[in-house]
């Protein structure tokens, strides 16, 4: 019995090196701001700059150009996915996959580039989860876009497909994906602070719609 619990703290010990370059290589690669690069690229200046002020897809497309925010959106969820699948490849492993897709949500975030302040990491969060649990990533999207369709709200269909995403981890995935899920859904939550407030107040602004000073 105690060679067993030896050799079973030997390979967690021996584990935290390939722990560390998953976080490391996760978090560097969610850190790139594609969102600011593709504007300064465009000409249009630096999107902090801009509208709320973030580096994420819906901030961009303020600038006036949906082609440009929707590469940023692409870009942005596929970094997450491309993170998590590399890691899953590399690691044969799904949960050194969301171990690298949690650290790449938390580079999107907080990006060591722009002093720790970057994006609210919905993009990159479903890119996570498609790659690491596709079925949950597909309701997760669909539950997006039915929320989005009857309220008009980008961030409440956010928070509601993300908040849903736990739940659905324990019917079509495993425990493992609903703890790295609430996780992720909390930090959304958090991050959304502002466009929460906006909601309960009612002067959140709707797909399509200006927003005003």
């Amino acid at each position: 019995m105690l060679t067993d619990l030896g050799l079973a703290l030997s390979a967690f010990v021996s584990g935290w090196p390939a722990l560390l370059g998953l976080a490391v290589f996760g978090y560097l690669l969610g850190s790139v701001p594609f969102g600011l690069v593709l504007v300064r690229l465009a000409g249009l200046g630096d999107i902090r700059q801009i509208g709320s002020g973030n580096v994420g897809a819906t901030n961009v497309l303020r600038t006036g150009r949906k082609g440009l925010a929707a590469l940023t959106l692409l870009l942005d969820s596929g970094k997450g996915a491309l993170a998590a699948a590399i890691a899953w490849v590399a690691f044969a492993s799904v949960d050194a996959a969301l171990i690298a897709g949690v650290f790449a949500v938390l580079g999107h975030n907080f990006p060591v580039w722009l002093k720790f302040n970057g994006g609210k990491g919905v993009a990159t969060t479903l890119g996570v989860i498609l790659v690491t649990s596709w079925p949950v990533g597909l309701l997760c999207l669909a539950t997006w876009l039915a929320v989005a369709a009857i309220f008009r709200y980008s961030s409440l269909a956010a928070l509601v497909a993300l908040a849903a995403a736990p739940v659905l981890a324990l019917f079509f995935a495993s425990f493992g994906h609903a703890l790295a899920f609430l996780g992720l859904a909390v930090l959304a939550w958090i991050r959304h602070r502002s466009n929460i407030e906006r909601l309960r107040n009612g002067t959140e602004t709707k797909i399509g719609q200006k927003k005003t000073a």
